[in-house]
């Protein structure tokens, strides 16, 4: 659940998709577009902290040489003898992650040969090689804002409150300070007073929303005033200019003085992918996880796909006779065969 190449609301605008009541099954698409993207590449693109225990000697193997059967950013600790009571560190001075010219991410690690250091089995060949460290293809992030409350004094709470939705969808990987959260869900709140200011009718073409005092609304969020959504366009001072009854909520009239709310309330999944939870003060940074654009684009196009195949009943055609449009996927599949050429991994054999 933690590691999704696209978000929800990703999907749902390019496919046009509305309604909350599709939620859970694009979700449910979009985890399985993301593993069949790590089955089809043999790697993972948002990182993972863990320890990995590997046997020694690998078969038809250099003493010094050690291949790996996961992608590796860095290295925390590496320990020879790892079963044994008194494993032996082997310093960072005394080892190479290779390829250099390429890495990261990193296949092997190599014994710097003008030290005196060595892969040693112990007792036992058996899980005597420990690797601790950061695994995965790439650890590129963006800015998400910051925190602005519900981090601060609980590291296992599992909602809290961004400054801009805009820059954050359901299916992102956060990264605060160390923690990686996973955000599963997101829900609107009264952040302050906002009010409408002047009544709106029941006009999807009546779009500018003029709002009280200082709103902190930007471009790209979306708000909820009293049952129907609106995607905020544009921000001129105190005027909005919106698409009423976004995904698929009810177009209404709104008195004077509405309240305002904000789909900024995160609910999150803490400490994924071997992290630990932990508090955060107000004002801190999020940061985003972005996997390479080539794999955000196939996961989406791999769950635009099945979601259309669904509503076809895995047929072959969607619609009505005059309006059927063919699923022959040719796109899709000339997108699959260049993400799976230029990212599929070696596989490497660690025993």
């Amino acid at each position: 659940m933690a590691n999704w190449y696209c978000g929800r609301r990703a999907v749902k605008v390019a496919a046009g998709i509305n309604g909350g009541d599709q939620d859970p099954i694009v979700d449910r698409l979009i985890e399985a577009a993301s593993r069949r993207i790590d089955q089809e590449t043999r790697r993972r693109f948002i990182p993972e902290t863990a320890t990995r225990l590997y046997r020694w000697p690998h078969r038809l193997t250099a003493p010094t040489i050690f291949w790996l059967d996961q992608d590796l950013l860095s290295v925390t600790t590496l320990l020879a003898k790892a079963q044994d009571t008194t494993p032996t560190t082997i310093a960072t001075a005394d080892y190479f992650l290779e390829p250099q010219s390429l890495g990261p991410p990193y296949n092997r690690i190599e014994i710097d040969l003008s030290s005196s250091a060595a892969f040693e089995a112990g007792d036992t060949p058996q899980r005597s090689i420990s690797v601790a460290g950061t695994w995965g293809y790439g650890n590129s992030t963006k800015a998400g804002g910051t925190v602005a409350s519900g981090l601060a004094s609980d590291a296992t709470a599992t909602t809290f409150v961004c400054s801009n939705s805009a820059l954050i969808d359901v299916g992102d990987t956060l990264l605060i300070q160390s923690e990686q959260l996973f955000v599963s869900g997101m829900a609107s709140a009264a952040l302050g007073t906002i009010l409408l200011n002047g009544a709106l009718t029941a006009t999807k073409s009546q779009v500018s929303v003029t709002v009280d005092g200082s709103h902190g609304i930007v471009a790209g969020e979306v708000i909820l005033v009293d049952s129907e959504k609106m995607f905020v366009e544009a921000v001129s001072t105190n005027v909005l200019t919106v698409v009423r009854a976004y995904d698929g909520s009810t177009l209404a009239a709104h008195a004077d003085d509405t309240a305002v709310h904000i789909y900024r309330t995160l609910t999150v999944v803490r400490g994924v992918n071997g992290t630990t939870g932990a508090v955060h003060a107000d004002a801190t940074a999020i940061s985003l996880y972005v996997p390479p654009l080539d794999i955000t684009n196939l996961c989406l196009a791999e769950t635009i796909a099945m979601f259309s195949q669904e509503r076809a009943q895995w047929g072959r055609e969607l619609g009505g006779v005059e309006g059927a449009t063919e699923l022959t996927g040719r796109a899709l599949t000339d997108l699959r065969r260049r993400v799976t050429a230029n990212y599929r991994r070696v596989r490497e054999a660690a025993i």
